[in-house]
């Protein structure tokens, strides 16, 4: 690596040569530094991540990491891994090379991430990014063990306790709601088919069948960067047909022809997230049950099959899982 004057502009270039990853020796050129520190700085770095040389910082690695994972996971699923990693991983480990991380500086991390008083279930997810991260280089880059496993977990993979609403609470909840029919029909498919935030804001008009009393999901919904995103249900399982009783069917019934200019292919739900969650507090405060998410009417539709004697490998098919 040769950092030097560039004589057509007068800024600095840096020549190198790497070998990628099926050995070939590879030659090239980087210009625009304004200074010839910058353009070594960026030459050591570069040449770091393409030989995942485990004396690179941490912070180069992880873009190693995020070119080599990127392309194998859902874009929401690539958001939240890098939000996660961003804000409570790199902070502290940016600056420390690879191979010199070792048990006690994650122990003194997860310690300080612990005295902020996260919940169990998040701290446990925090530390399974990091986990993976360092698997990643011990698999495919030949780092010679991973020191999460030494340091040891934190936090908790299940929350000791899943809220969830009985029937009777959900009854006195809708009540407060039915002023406006798309929250009624969007709090009612979710409690009575248990299905998830994104596959109901996906569902179009051919995917509710009034015949047969169902609803098909086939597909789920995000918003990235103010624009909406169609993807594939979360997991293979997650594509199912679920039977909806009669009373909801006659809420479709009555609820679709009313969405006069409704295109073909078209969300039947076209609010955000966030207005569902403010109709949830509203219906709260109006009906005074107790406060859970959105997603916690999952878990009051699991209670309510349990109550009614379904199998777990019933429920699990339900539910997508």
């Amino acid at each position: 690596m040769k950092a030097k004057k560039d004589s057509k502009t007068g800024n600095w270039l840096v020549d190198y040569s790497y070998q990628d990853w099926q050995g070939n020796r590879k030659r090239s050129t980087k210009r625009g530094f304004k200074t010839k520190r910058e353009a070594e700085e960026w030459g050591r770095s570069y040449l770091a991540q393409k030989q995942a040389d485990f004396t690179m910082n941490f912070g180069d690695f992880i873009q190693v990491y995020y070119d080599d994972v990127e392309t194998r996971l859902k874009e929401h699923t690539m958001r939240s891994k890098k939000g996660m990693i961003e804000l409570k991983i790199l902070p502290y480990f940016k600056n420390m090379r690879v191979g010199d991380i070792k048990a006690n500086h994650i122990r003194k991390w997860q310690n300080e991430l612990i005295g902020k008083g996260y919940a169990d279930t998040y701290l446990k997810t925090i530390n399974n990014q990091l986990s993976a991260i360092l698997n990643h280089a011990v698999r495919f880059y030949d780092l010679k063990s991973n020191p999460c496993r030494r340091a040891g977990s934190m936090g908790k993979a299940n929350a000791e306790d899943m809220e969830f609403w009985t029937k009777e609470e959900f009854d006195v909840f809708i009540d407060q709601v039915m002023d406006k029919q798309e929250s009624y029909i969007a709090f009612m498919t979710l409690y009575w088919t248990g299905m998830r935030i994104g596959e109901l804001m996906a569902l179009t008009t051919s995917d509710v069948d009034t015949i047969n009393n169902t609803i098909s999901v086939t597909k789920s919904y995000q918003r990235f960067d103010k624009r909406d995103v169609i993807t594939e249900p979360k997991t293979p399982k997650s594509r199912r047909v679920i039977s909806i009783p009669a009373f909801l069917t006659d809420d479709y019934e009555d609820y679709l022809p009313r969405l006069f200019d409704l295109r073909e292919g078209e969300r039947i739900f076209r609010f955000t997230k966030g207005f569902l969650t403010n109709e949830m507090k509203r219906g709260v405060k109006l009906s005074g049950v107790k406060k859970i998410r959105l997603h916690d009417l999952r878990h009051s539709h699991c209670s309510h099959l349990i109550e009614l004697g379904f199998t777990p490998v019933a429920i699990a098919e339900r539910l997508g899982h």
